[in-house]
């Protein structure tokens, strides 16, 4: 048996998803291949919620355990095990490269962003410096996160479980607030997205932007299918019916992509936004919540911003450390989290250019070798898919 059930798990890897990538990451989208590329984000959605689907139903068909003996479950398990030995340097491949890829680099770095532009502290507290100030808001919540990240899993769990309905739910209100006040404008939106979607410059700056936005923080793939991460939540989970496991995954990319990835494109829409010369990432979506909120939109942005970078930092070194472990064993892992925390401090001062293409890079090398074992074993879930139905028909 795991150690969290499946609200836990699916409210842990929804944490880790639901974050900054939900609002800076549709908004590089949206700059860089114009208000179209939203049609392609929903597409994607559908596309990766098939993925998260076989990717959890293997993660607990193929569980194993660790070297303090705990069952554990994700792409390093289901590959050694359900493609045998032989495929081992596709597991190794994968933890290398989530040994970079699951830091809260990104998170950290536009969090920092968002705090200097809408509290400007040079101005409302003391004169520290831009720098100074980037440097002591990375040390704070490499604190802050210390505080949750080495209390393991359990704590983790009932952390993120507590915040992700909330925040979900305050970036919602605040949403539907913006909608009501122009809803002249929906319709508008909607019928730019669609003709905008088949645009040239939008089919092909949209497609490639989509993987950037797989890369800064999960948003067309902001639901993380493809990425292996979520499988390893999910393999935790106290259950022997993977099938099950994986119909309860696919809520995270409805969730994350077709709710408040839209959400936040639609605000962004609205209020044009996405028209400025110089704004890109958060910065767009600040400026799009401030002029829709009576010029309050930004600050209410920024606590919402708060609520999803802490979360997805409480959750993500969760993986880290599962990687390190595979590789090493489960004592040796516990130092992933000292170099995680201290990475914070280094992406808060650090340019969103070199922590992007950092992510960027780390997200691609992971997700070849989770996919190639995901579309070898798609046969091996598809059966056990058509027992699990006979079986649930059977007792109707």
């Amino acid at each position: 048996s795991g150690e969290v059930n499946h609200r836990q798990a699916l409210s842990s890897a929804v944490a880790a998803t639901v974050g900054l990538g939900n609002i800076s990451g549709v908004a590089i989208a949206i700059y860089r291949g114009g208000p179209g590329v939203i049609f392609w984000i929903w597409v994607t959605a559908l596309i990766g919620m098939c993925i998260k689907f076989y990717s959890c139903s293997l993660a607990i068909m193929y569980r194993d355990c660790d070297s303090s003996g705990k069952l554990q479950g994700g792409p390093m398990y289901y590959i050694t095990k359900g493609l045998g030995k032989k495929a081992k340097p596709l597991a190794i491949f994968f933890c290398i490269a989530g040994l970079v890829g699951f830091l809260g680099v990104f998170t950290a770095n536009q969090f920092t962003q968002s705090f200097i532009k809408v509290i400007r502290p040079d101005e409302t507290i003391t004169p520290l410096g831009e720098f100074n100030w980037k440097l002591g808001i990375g040390i704070t919540l490499s604190v802050i996160t210390s505080f949750v990240i080495f209390g393991g899993l359990k704590k983790i769990a009932r952390v993120a479980t507590a915040i992700v309905p909330f925040m979900v739910l305050l970036y919602f209100v605040a949403v539907m607030i913006v909608i009501a006040l122009n809803t002249e404008h929906i319709l508008p939106s909607l019928k730019l997205i669609l003709t905008k979607a088949f645009d040239v410059r939008t089919a092909v700056e949209g497609g490639f932007w989509g993987l950037v936005i797989l890369g800064v923080r999960r948003a067309v793939f902001s639901n993380e299918a493809g990425l292996g991460s979520a499988p390893m939540y999910h393999g935790q989970s106290r259950t022997d019916e993977p099938v099950q496991e994986g119909l309860v995954a696919m809520l995270g990319p409805f969730i994350d992509t077709i709710i408040v990835c839209t959400l936040t494109a639609i605000v962004i829409i609205l209020s044009g936004a996405y028209l400025e010369a110089e704004s890109d990432g958060i910065l767009m979506t600040l400026i799009a919540f401030e002029r829709s909120l009576f010029g309050y939109g930004d600050v209410i942005l920024m606590l919402v911003v708060s609520a999803f970078a802490i979360s997805t930092l409480f959750t993500y070194s969760y993986y880290g450390t599962k990687c390190l472990s595979f590789l090493t064993n489960v004592k040796i892992s516990k130092l992933f989290n000292v170099y995680y925390v201290a990475t914070i401090t280094f992406a808060a001062v650090a340019s969103v250019d070199l922590v992007i293409n950092l992510i960027d890079l780390a997200y691609a090398l992971m997700c070849i070798p989770n996919m190639i074992a995901v579309l070898m074993l798609a046969p091996r879930v598809n059966a056990a898919m058509n027992s699990y139905f006979k079986k649930r028909h059977g007792k109707t």
